[in-house]
């Protein structure tokens, strides 16, 4: 049995849009004005998506229920597989007294909430966007800035907004890869034309991060630091993004902007430390003095996490482990079942790359790490258990979540919402933003979105006259102010950052500033198309051969680069060891 996707059932399609929208117009009602807990809104707005594919785009029941159970499972894995090891290996860290030792560290460098946050949030959560991606930089910089002691709502919500200048290049530069891929522009092309528009808000997403923690004159007093680390960002991703290509610029510039950042808190301090209501700003943090190998010991498991996600994500090393640790199926009953709007049968494979996973990097990071902090196996288990009992509700969120996003893009919903915005004519390039907003709301992914309507925006503005490189590159970096209120990421920040039934807040925290920030990206797309267009990038389109080149795998060279990987983990995890093996352990009374 087969079933065609319908993009206008009600015959009008702004109508047929508007009965489209209604799951999520109800789960921003469940979020916002009823303030209902994650997991109750998610079910509930899937519960409305699975109404309307059912009854208004005439959806068979089973299809519905399969592409819903289909989302759950891909939001099971990969999804929660990262924020579970995320979470294991900070309460790892915890429960060994290690972060005791970070936490001293983090306030030799500067004890003021706003520079840490710039550090943690912003340069050090864009480094991993860069490496990682699919949410594991949200959990880990949310979950170490609230062992910081940050207000846990503050820590989950700016680590959200921050995380929207690196989303366009992450996971080593997915997002422009696949974007690429679907509409035969050059990844170079749209690699510049994204990195012409980006670093804007790069430059500006410091100072606002510090302003909605602090206020405006509170900002002001450390204007300089919010300089040095916006303008250093925004200099690299532009210099990487137009000269290097889309795999680099969130690595490049998130480890230049948190040198640059260090090395000028060295010689330039703001005249008094700010601190959370909730905290004595008079009171200082007794300062323990911890030796150099105390110090590398304690970020053993972060540096050692750093290197594991850059490792996972060269080509070739995860190429080998796919083919050593993945397994790939058909979705029985739904595989090739539905039929696309032109008529294409649309695949539903679950891919369960259990090797080459991110969140089995981390987990490896934690194995790793323990006998460097001193942590036994058997009392890791037991935080193992007690972090899978911790997050019990978010994986119920995240997996509903998914289901949701399935269910919209397989019955034609979010199809119908995209057209009604393509039909916008000579406006279209303003709403092109917001094709790449609504697709990374839905799906919580920038890659995601890309594949959604890249193809769409590309048709659309070559048919009122505009280069279609600036409608991919809005479609992608609309995306990324989208990824701050995606009911997945929103799950993710929640779970790390200890607010597991305070999912309405964080939204709530999160929202308004998500359409500040589209808005301001939507200006800029329409003068890129209109106004300033000697800033789009001269490219042809790609052919049929280019496309198989930059799509073949490079397979030989795995074996030597997973060695030579090998051994540089193990020669820097020995000199980790090597540096603290003289050194007493952390005292008991700062184990936790």
């Amino acid at each position: 049995m087969t079933w065609t996707q319908t993009t206008d059932p009600l015959g009008n399609m702004v109508l047929s849009a508007i009965a489209a929208v209604i799951p999520i117009l109800l789960l921003f009602w469940a979020l916002i004005i009823k303030k209902m807990k994650g997991y109750k809104a998610s079910l509930l707005a899937t519960a409305a998506a699975l109404v309307v594919a059912i009854a208004i785009y005439g959806m068979p029941v089973n299809l519905a229920l399969l592409s819903a159970g289909h989302g759950v499972l891909y939001g099971l894995f990969p999804i929660c597989w990262i924020v579970i090891t995320v979470v294991f290996l900070f309460n790892v860290t915890v429960k060994s007294g290690q972060f005791e030792i970070i936490k001293h560290f983090m306030a030799s460098i500067t004890d003021d909430r706003r520079l840490q946050a710039l550090i943690i949030a912003f340069c050090f959560g864009s480094f991993l966007e860069g490496t990682a991606g699919f949410g594991a930089p949200v959990a880990i910089t949310a979950a170490m800035l609230v062992g910081l002691g940050f207000n846990p709502l503050y820590a989950a919500g700016i680590c959200l907004i921050a995380n929207t200048a690196p989303v366009a290049f992450g996971a080593i530069g997915t997002p422009i890869l696949v974007a690429s891929q679907v509409t035969d522009i050059p990844e170079m092309a749209i690699s510049q034309m994204v990195g012409r528009t980006l670093p804007i808000l790069s430059l500006l997403v410091p100072f606002y991060l510090v302003m909605i923690m602090a206020g405006f004159r509170k900002t002001v007093e450390v204007w300089p630091a919010i300089l040095i680390t916006g303008g250093s960002f925004a200099g690299l991703q532009w210099f990487s993004s137009n000269f290097l290509g889309p795999n680099l610029p969130d690595i490049i510039s998130g480890l230049g902007a948190t040198v640059s950042l260090i090395i000028f808190l060295k010689f330039w301090k703001p005249r008094q430390a700010w601190k959370f209501k909730h905290e004595d700003p008079a009171q200082e943090r007794e300062l323990q003095v911890y030796s150099t190998g105390q110090i590398l010991r304690a970020w053993s498991p972060f540096i050692i996490l750093t290197i594991m996600v850059i490792g996972w994500g060269i080509g070739p090393i995860k190429t080998i482990l796919d083919q050593w640790g993945a397994v790939t199926f058909e979705i029985p009953g739904i595989h090739l079942s539905i039929l696309d709007v032109e008529g294409n049968p649309m695949p539903h494979t679950f891919k369960f790359n259990y090797l080459s996973a991110a969140g089995t990097a981390i987990l490896f990071s934690v194995f790793l790490s323990l006998p460097l902090i001193g942590f036994g196996l058997k009392q890791a288990g037991r935080v193992f258990a007690d972090t899978l009992n911790q997050l019990k509700f978010p994986i119920i969120t995240v997996g509903a979540v998914l289901g949701f996003a399935y269910i919209l893009n397989d019955s034609g919903m979010t199809i119908s919402m995209a057209y009604v915005l393509a039909s916008t004519g000579p406006l279209f390039p303003f709403f092109a933003p917001v094709l790449g907003w609504l697709g990374v709301f839905i799906t919580g992914s920038d890659t995601s979105a890309n594949a959604l309507f890249g193809k769409l925006q590309s048709v659309t503005a070559t048919s009122i006259g505009v280069d279609p490189v600036v409608a991919v590159s809005a479609n992608v970096s609309g995306g990324v102010v989208g990824k701050m209120i995606s009911p997945q990421s929103i799950a993710v920040a929640a779970g790390a950052g200890g607010l597991i039934g305070r999912e309405s807040e964080l939204f709530r925290f999160t929202v308004k500033h998500s359409f500040i920030m589209l808005f301001f990206v939507c200006c800029i797309v329409c003068l890129q198309a209109y106004v300033i267009d000697w800033i789009i990038p001269a490219y042809s389109e790609m052919s049929a051969v280019q496309h198989a080149a930059a799509a073949s795998p490079n397979v030989a060279d795995g074996g030597l680069y997973l060695g030579v990987f090998a051994v540089l983990l193990a020669i820097i995890c020995l000199l980790i060891w090597l540096s603290s093996r003289n050194e007493d352990l952390i005292p008991k009374n700062n184990q936790q």
